[in-house]
């Protein structure tokens, strides 16, 4: 039995990347969204594109105004109106200023802006009631970012701030990573689909919705292959299948020390190398780790059976080794952050343990709230509407209430 610590370094160190060269598709802009980007990107244009204005006033010469006051304003000619888009065809010579918006071009001649609050108008003359600072208000061409360099590097992921620079960098296309492809199936004789009646000892395959919803929120494609029923030839299929078309598979079950477990001895008939069978933490013990002697093959994950250690297992070790095959460059390791409990928490310190909450926002401070209920492995129930496990490491047995703990930060789940 391995440490949770080195658990996530086994299997962070097991994943490779996708590539480069062989794992890229080329998606419009708006299909972009949450998209890995696989290439950097660089535009032909400046950021601003010309010296432009970045307050309505009046667009002036610096030595012109300098020793402006309100008992000695400078009074200038205005000479032309510039709204934004409109292509300026003056040049501010001395004693002139041109009425200029926000986002407008500065004319040839000008070289700082005083914005209308420090000036006063009198028909085609301006009053400049302040002395500005020089060069105020302009925004200077290529100052945010110069035409040729580097505007987003390879391996980050596309958000809404991401597609607003692309757009305006004229990029309509982009090269992004295809999406990892998960296998999913459960094992066990006892389960049924979710939509066949219940017999006296059988329960609905509940992970496998769960664990495709996680898949598709990591930004994963899911491939569900459906029940597997308690046959070593049939399951021992259904995993070389999975690991010949997917990058990770996951199954659930049948990685206990029962008679009907069968998942390890069938690894091993497939010449896999098993890395971990049990990871030190409650829930989630029996968790199996493997992978396969062919080049590019799948990692394989083998949860638990019962739900709430299926989903505690994927947050704590799954997700981040989806991120990580997803080009990611970085930041694949969970989030922990120390926040205050409102509950008494405890454990036998013999193993860490995570315990699903919520988190609340108090004055200021977040507060981890436990979840009411059994925090058994099989219960599915209190799960609901939480977004936070409260970890409590080995040893550590009480966390009093306004103590603090340390919790995994479930994103997906704000």
């Amino acid at each position: 039995m391995v440490s949770v610590s080195d658990a996530q370094a086994i299997i962070l160190n097991l994943v490779q990347p996708l590539d480069r060269q062989q794992d890229t598709e080329v998606v419009n802009l708006l299909a972009a969204d949450s998209r890995i980007l696989a290439t950097p990107v660089t535009s032909p244009l400046d950021f601003p594109h010309w010296d432009n204005s970045a307050m309505d006033g009046y667009a002036v010469r610096y030595e012109d105004v300098q020793h402006s006051s309100a008992e000695q304003p400078a009074v200038l000619e205005i000479v032309e109106d510039i709204p934004a888009g409109y292509q300026t065809k003056s040049t501010i010579q001395p004693g002139e200023a041109a009425r200029i918006f926000t986002g407008a071009v500065i004319p040839a001649g000008a070289d700082t802006v005083i914005m209308q609050e420090r000036t006063r108008r009198d028909e085609n003359r301006v009053y400049i009631l302040a002395a500005p600072k020089p060069q105020e208000f302009v925004r200077h061409k290529a100052s945010f970012y110069q035409a040729g360099t580097q505007l987003l590097p390879a391996g980050i992921k596309l958000n809404a701030s991401e597609i607003a620079i692309l757009a305006a960098a004229q990029c309509p296309q982009l090269s992004v990573y295809r999406r990892p492809r998960v296998a999913i199936f459960s094992t066990g004789d006892e389960l049924v689909p979710i939509d066949q009646p219940l017999q006296p000892g059988q329960i609905v395959d509940s992970n496998q919705y769960a664990i495709a919803a996680l898949v598709k929120e990591s930004g994963a494609e899911p491939l569900l292959l459906g029940i597997v029923k308690d046959d070593p030839v049939v399951l021992e299929k259904v995993i070389a299948h999975a690991v010949a078309i997917a990058d990770i598979v996951l199954s659930s079950g049948g990685v206990s020390v029962g008679d009907y477990d069968y998942v390890e001895k069938i690894l091993q008939s497939l010449s896999a190398k098993i890395h971990i069978r049990s990871v030190e933490m409650k829930p989630g013990k029996p968790l199996t780790v493997a992978t396969f002697p062919t080049q590019n093959s799948a990692l394989y994950f083998g949860l638990p059976g019962n739900p709430a250690a299926v989903l505690v297992t994927f947050w704590r070790f799954v997700l981040p080794a989806i991120k990580k095959i997803s080009g990611i460059t970085e930041g694949w390791e969970p989030v922990f952050l120390k926040v205050r409990s409102h509950d008494e928490l405890r454990s036998d310190g013999k193993r860490e343990i995570y315990l699903w909450g919520k988190l609340h926002l108090i004055n200021g401070v977040y507060e981890f709230h436990k979840a009411c209920g059994s925090h058994s492995s099989g219960n599915l129930i209190n799960l609901a509407q939480t977004n936070a496990l409260a970890v409590l490491p080995v040893g550590k047995t009480l966390i009093s209430p306004q103590e603090e703990v340390q919790i995994l930060q479930l994103v997906n789940k704000y």
